[in-house]
């Protein structure tokens, strides 16, 4: 099971309290959303660490040290606000939201798709598909729908 409204807490209330940087679990899932915040601009960095701190040097994850290992996120402010304003889940565990090519298309071109609003100016949305997690654009490129994660703006 996908557990998305984790990390969307976490980092909504990250940059609520103005903070510098979050620790979030270190999952693949995790990695692969803060990887495409981090490519849309909404991170500064991404670096894998303990739960006290980033690593200074190259630490693997194996299974003695697996349930300490974090991934640090540095939070990025412009003009003393928040670059990001709202992560929000689309799907949740009580209600999957899965799309085709064509309702993806819909959103990002202003239409409604199912009971989704589009998508605003600047925002982007997450997906699940069989190839990964990539964002909207990258998904309708590559011509594969999938569940809606969620949105950030």
């Amino acid at each position: 099971m996908v557990v998305v409204h984790e990390i969307c807490a976490r980092v909504q209330n990250g940059f609520r309290a103005r903070l510098q940087s979050i620790a979030v679990p270190d999952t693949k899932m995790n990695l692969a959303i803060s990887m495409i915040l981090y490519r849309q601009g909404f991170f500064s960095s991404v670096q894998r660490g303990n739960h006290l701190e980033p690593d200074k040097n190259v630490v693997k994850t194996q299974p003695h040290n697996i349930a300490s290992r974090r991934l640090w996120l540095d939070l990025k402010y412009r003009d003393n606000k928040p670059v990001l304003q709202n992560m929000s889940c689309v799907s949740k565990s009580s209600k999957r939201v899965y799309m085709n090519v064509e309702e993806l298309k819909n959103l990002t071109t202003g239409k409604r798709a199912k009971f989704i609003p589009p998508l605003k100016l600047g925002e982007i949305a997450i997906i699940g598909t069989s190839r990964g997690v990539l964002e909207i654009k990258e998904a309708i490129e590559q011509n594969h729908g999938g569940e809606v994660l969620c949105r950030v703006i």
